[in-house]
């Protein structure tokens, strides 16, 4: 009975974190499935470590462990190890985390295990949760690195595959309530858009009459529709990549897993059947 209260309060956890998600968070996108796509994934490699290992590390990788995904120690030297000098080392950086925070005003995270620290108990994984926030980052001249985020507001990280990415504007449609001079509380719908370089517009209108609830919603536009379909490709195989590192042998861990539930289904039958022959002739 304790143990299955366990359980049971294991769950409820799980649920409330999910729900809590849900309510609290932004929509995130499902991401492509590559995680078995080596192609995709060398590509994510290089990704990584041309746009992402200058200033966040992963302590928990070493180079080598590349060849999983097809490469050679030859290919990683030439084409991958810029901090290091064997294909042996940790995927470490230059920047110490005090320069970090100095220079970003937080400590850039390590990023081995990101995608499994994002992910969420029966809900959006860590790979969308990237897969999503590499594709939310619009300008915006308020902030200090010229740069803001829809999945993280007011992030100190700048878009570093802008030009990957093409101009792109943004605009968010706010319906609140807010009080005049004298106090009265009316419903206000409040239009912001940030042009290509950041510089923004608001426009306000009154809702008279309106019944609805509070809401914000955003919508993104590019200028070049096939650069950023380009873009959300190479950021979709970046997103897997950091999938498949968090968890290189995720997916013999799956597959173990099935043969472990087929011999224990296999077990139960021969179980129940030699049960049952033991207790036959007991009446």
């Amino acid at each position: 009975m304790i143990m299955i209260k366990k359980l049971l309060g294991v769950l409820a956890l799980s649920l409330v974190s999910t729900l809590a998600f849900a309510e609290g968070g932004v929509h995130l996108d499902h991401a492509p499935d590559r995680i078995t796509d080596l192609a995709s994934l060398q590509n994510g490699a290089k990704l990584f470590v041309n746009d992402c290992l200058n200033c966040h590390s992963a302590h928990s990788m070493r180079y080598n462990r590349l060849t999983d995904l097809g490469l050679t120690d030859a290919e990683i030297k030439k084409n991958l190890l810029f901090t290091g000098d064997k294909v042996g080392d940790l995927m470490t950086i230059a920047m110490t985390p005090e320069d970090g925070k100095k220079w970003f005003g937080s400590t850039p995270p390590d990023l081995s295990v990101i995608a499994r620290a994002k992910s969420t108990n029966f809900g959006p994984s860590g790979v969308d949760y990237v897969y999503t926030y590499l594709r939310s980052f619009y300008r915006d001249t308020s902030k200090k690195s010229g740069w803001n985020n829809v999945v993280f507001p007011n992030v100190a990280m700048p878009n570093v595959l802008w030009q990957m990415e093409g101009p792109r504007t943004y605009t968010s449609i706010e319906t609140h309530e807010v009080a005049d001079a004298k106090g009265t509380e009316h419903w206000v719908r409040t239009t912001t858009n940030y042009d290509a370089d950041g510089f923004q517009t608001v426009k306000n209108e009154d809702l008279k009459g309106y019944e609805g609830e509070s809401s914000q919603i955003g919508h993104f536009d590019s200028a070049d529709p096939k650069t950023f379909a380009h873009f959300e490709s190479n950021v979709a195989d970046l997103s897997n990549f950091l999938g498949w590192m968090a968890e290189p042998s995720q997916l013999l861990r799956k597959q173990i897993g099935v043969w472990v539930m087929l011999f224990l289904f296999l077990f139960l039958f021969v179980a129940v059947r030699m049960n049952a022959a033991y207790w036959k002739h007991v009446r």
